[in-house]
């Protein structure tokens, strides 16, 4: 069985958006494992002296039990163009460590800089993020994504963005995309415009 991760964000000595985290590492744990009690993971990641400046991920892995904790600079992913990839049999819907099947459509790519995965006929997300689309008035999340991230949570709850069903065929409807992930919030997370993913 492959490991589980959770990336926190660690900016200026805090855990951000850990309830939602905590809340994806209970349902991991309780679908995926069959556990019935958890850690916190408040409790459990102790943010070393140092490391209270500036923005960096906490990176937490673990099976039955927690078995590592590491911390890490926010590495930038310049993504300027994605490639549409399609996949009906693609699974992630835990965190795994192991993201073989990402990668092989990750290989996929092209001369672009990420891909945008179709499963169904239906957009789903990117490599390393979930991703909301602009239609001009409000931000949309494709309701089908592979995997629930924390931020694309966050973001629902506050009501920043909102959910909808996207096909390829819709993305006409939309003027650009961005890319959300646990350590890019909707005004960190590299934007591009439709034009720049590839059929």
């Amino acid at each position: 069985m492959s490991r589980f991760i959770e990336t926190i964000q660690l900016l200026n000595g805090e855990l951000k958006n850990l309830e939602y985290h905590q809340e994806r590492f209970e349902r991991t744990r309780s679908k995926a494992l069959g556990l019935k009690s958890h850690p916190q993971l408040a409790d459990v990641i102790k943010v070393p002296d140092g490391l209270d400046q500036g923005l960096l991920k906490c990176r937490v892995s673990y099976e039955r039990e927690i078995e590592l904790i590491e911390y890490e600079p926010k590495i930038k992913h310049r993504v300027h163009s994605l490639q549409l990839v399609y996949s009906d049999t693609i699974e992630y819907g835990f965190k795994y460590a192991d993201r073989t099947e990402l990668e092989k459509l990750f290989g996929q790519r092209g001369e672009c800089d990420d891909i945008l995965i179709v499963k169904n006929n239906l957009i789903t997300d990117c490599y390393y993020a979930n991703v909301v689309f602009w239609n001009g008035e409000s931000w949309v999340t494709p309701d089908t994504p592979l995997l629930p991230g924390t931020m694309r949570a966050s973001l629902l709850s506050e009501g920043q963005i909102r959910e909808g069903r996207i096909t390829p065929g819709d993305l006409e409807k939309y003027q650009k995309v961005k890319l959300i992930n646990a350590m890019n919030d909707l005004q960190l997370a590299p934007e591009i415009p439709i034009d720049s993913i590839h059929l």
